[in-house]
């Protein structure tokens, strides 16, 4: 049987040899900072002494980031290079080698796959020589079954000899050469067997016993937040925050200092540890095409000499080869049936430290974390009381006939608070807290409030009544054009009907278009949200209230006094706000344009009439025609037809009388309308 193979055997010696260096330390991770921006920063620190090599294994789909990010901080030292394996290593290892990957899965394949090397076999007799191949052979045995033995055959000087490879004690290859290819490829085997880990060897010059610490940012799942707030009727609350976060790093983080971020920076990515290779344009080789002189077909007469055949063609050049590829109090707190819970809520064991910075907050838990690969943790990142307001939100665009219980909530914390899912209790008089809902928490400055709206609170019913109107308030004509400064006005009122007996807080969402601003009610007490107007309402005991909301947006038209229609020039007439000389100037301008319709339309009655003459005469002429001369008809016809020649020379004259009327109607309008400025 196959015992060992000693040139294999001391492959492996080798590489384990070479994968560590004398003055390798071990890096221990020892801060993790989690933005939410999906990035995580991730410290590592080691004591070494002197010169060391830190070898740092990442995730293969991390390398692109810690080539771009990586920090390596020592007080008394420097680093130098950083070598780590290529993409591909295997692939790059093996390209120079005299055979493959495969070979390296058995002894038979590896003898199969260099053919021809020399050798020397150990066993019950020594055999030198060449190496012709190997092959299966089946054997029976005595007690039954069959066994796959290998055939070794071997040219020496002697002949060919062979010899049973599972019987060998040992098969060494002579050649030096190929024995370092084969330690190198095993080597490399060992060296990458994990081919989704990368690891980076660190080098490190200087002198002493020192920390070291290596830093590096890689992409990792954002850390989300969620809220507790707890109520009670009471002008402060109690609130709660934690931030959910998941070790998908794919190693434990023991006793780690942790750091939350919240913000947004600008961060890349790049495809650092891909290889590129710049394309060039492939240009053929140029050849000469060969000469090939006509052969000697003696001579001719003159009288039998015929046209020389042409010149055979040169031969055609191979085409030039393409380019190479390119590469978000009101009686909702109320529940049915609430899940009975502590009257009041456990503070946190260890308050982390809150800090704003430019453009993201820091959260420091002040204590060790610990969490293993793959799991999930929650970190408290507030706990305090905090100001609160129990109120009725309406918002008609989301709920029309019902407003929201909310909470105005103050942030006093000291940062800003990141967004979030916001839990909500109320405690009881009984002290039992229960749910009444969530709300959606956006980002939150220092010193700033939000409506939390959590539930319908249908204690509260509204209806909304609109009107709308515009009036012109001013104009000013001059060049023929008229610019009309108008005012829009849109009057909303809200009938609130509350259940009697108590007095309630209400706050109306009004929506604030551009361009338009609010008249009544008065601006004092009322706060600008992102779209909307925020209208405290008091509602008193008896139950109900009538809210008149008057918004109003200014603007101008442009109106061409020479082709406006009538009964837009109307409307401007009988504006009331007008000037009364801007409006008689209208009024007069309606006249003129009056009296050039009345013009117009008598001269189409007067071609109308006309053309009818015409096709009369038309007529006339032809019924001449069809009587003999000396009839009674004929002579009826003619004086019909001189009496229609009469009156086409009378309408002749009508319109051409009209047509200088309309004419002079118009400039009449036109000089008017261009010599108003007013």
């Amino acid at each position: 049987m196959l015992k060992t193979i000693p040139a294999i055997g001391a492959a492996f010696t080798l590489t384990m040899a070479a994968a560590l260096p004398a003055a390798a330390a071990d890096l221990a991770l020892r801060r993790v900072v989690l933005s939410t921006a999906g990035l995580a920063y991730f410290e590592h620190e080691a004591e070494v002494d002197g010169e060391a090599e830190l070898p740092l294994s990442v995730r293969l789909d991390q390398v692109d980031d810690v080539l771009k990010s990586a920090m390596v901080y020592d007080d008394r030292g420097s680093v130098g290079i950083v070598r780590l394996p290529g993409r591909e290593p295997l692939d790059e290892a093996f390209r120079t080698l005299p055979f493959g990957r495969d070979a390296l899965s058995s002894p038979v394949a590896l003898l199969d796959a260099l053919r021809g090397a020399s050798v020397t076999i150990s066993g019950a007799r020594t055999i030198e020589g060449r190496l012709l191949g190997v092959q299966a052979e089946e054997e029976r045995l005595p007690q039954g079954g069959i066994v796959t033995r290998h055939r070794v055959s071997v040219a020496t000087a002697d002949g060919l000899r062979q010899a049973v490879l599972e019987d060998l004690d040992a098969v060494s290859f002579t050649e030096p050469k190929l024995q370092a290819q084969i330690e190198a490829a095993l080597a490399a085997v060992a060296s990458f067997r994990d081919k989704d880990t990368r690891t980076l060897q660190i080098a490190l010059a200087g002198s002493g016993r020192r920390k070291v610490r290596v830093g590096y940012v890689v992409e990792a799942p954002i850390w989300k937040t969620a809220y507790r707030l707890s109520v009670s009727g009471e002008a402060a609350g109690h609130l709660q925050g934690w931030a959910v976060l998941e070790n998908l790093s794919g190693a434990d983080w023991k006793d780690v200092d942790l750091t939350l971020v919240s913000g947004q920076p600008v961060a890349f990515r790049q495809a650092i540890y891909t290889a590129f290779f710049q394309p060039r344009p492939e240009v053929p080789v140029e050849t000469v095409g060969r000469v090939l002189p006509r052969p000697d077909e003696g001579t001719f007469a003159k009288a039998d000499l015929a046209p020389p055949p042409p010149p055979p063609p040169a031969p055609m050049m191979a085409p030039p080869a393409g380019a190479a590829p390119q590469m978000e109090r009101s009686r909702a707190f109320s529940v049915a049936a609430p899940v009975p819970v502590p009257s009041q809520p456990a503070t946190v064991a260890a308050p982390v430290v809150a800090e704003d910075a430019v453009a993201r907050v820091l959260f420091r838990y002040p204590r060790p974390v610990t969490v293993a690969a793959g799991q999930s943790a929650m970190v408290p990142i507030v706990d305090r009381m905090v100001p609160v307001t129990q109120v009725a939100l309406y918002q008609p665009g989301v709920e029309a006939s019902h407003p929201f219980a909310a909470v105005a909530l103050t942030n006093d914390s000291g940062a800003t608070l990141p967004p979030g899912i916001l839990t909500l209790y109320e405690r009881g008089r009984d002290g039992l807290s229960g749910h009444v809902g969530d709300a959606r928490l956006a980002t939150l400055p220092v010193g700033e409030k939000r409506m939390l709206a959590f539930a319908v609170d249908r204690g509260i019913a509204i209806a909304r009544e609109e009107q709308r109107r515009q009036t012109a308030t001013s104009a000013r004509i001059a060049g023929g054009v008229m610019t009309v400064s108008i005012v829009d006005r849109q009057t909303t009122t809200y009938r609130i009907r509350a259940t009697k007996g108590e007095e309630r807080s209400l706050v109306i969402e009004h929506l604030r278009p551009i361009d338009w601003e609010l008249v009544t009610p008065p601006p004092a007490g009322i706060e600008l949200a992102r779209e909307a107007w925020r209208i405290p309402v008091r509602i008193g005991a008896d139950g109900s209230q009538v809210v008149p909301v008057t918004t109003q947006r200014p603007r101008q038209t442009v109106v061409r006094l020479d082709n406006a229609r009538d009964a837009e020039i109307g409307v401007y007439v009988s504006a009331p706000d007008l000037d009364p000389k801007v409006r008689d100037a209208l009024k007069r301008v309606v006249e003129l344009r009056e009296a050039l319709a009345a013009i117009v339309q008598r001269t189409k009655a007067i071609e109308q009439e006309r053309k009818t003459a015409g096709e009369e005469q038309e007529r006339i002429r032809a019924n001449l025609q069809a009587v003999p001369a000396r009839d009674a008809m004929h002579t009826r016809y003619l004086g019909a037809l001189k009496t229609q020649e009469d009156r086409l020379d009378r309408l002749a004259t009508d319109l051409q009388a009209a047509r200088d009327a309309e004419r002079a109607a118009r400039e009449g309008l036109s000089a008017y309308i261009a010599g108003l400025d007013l």
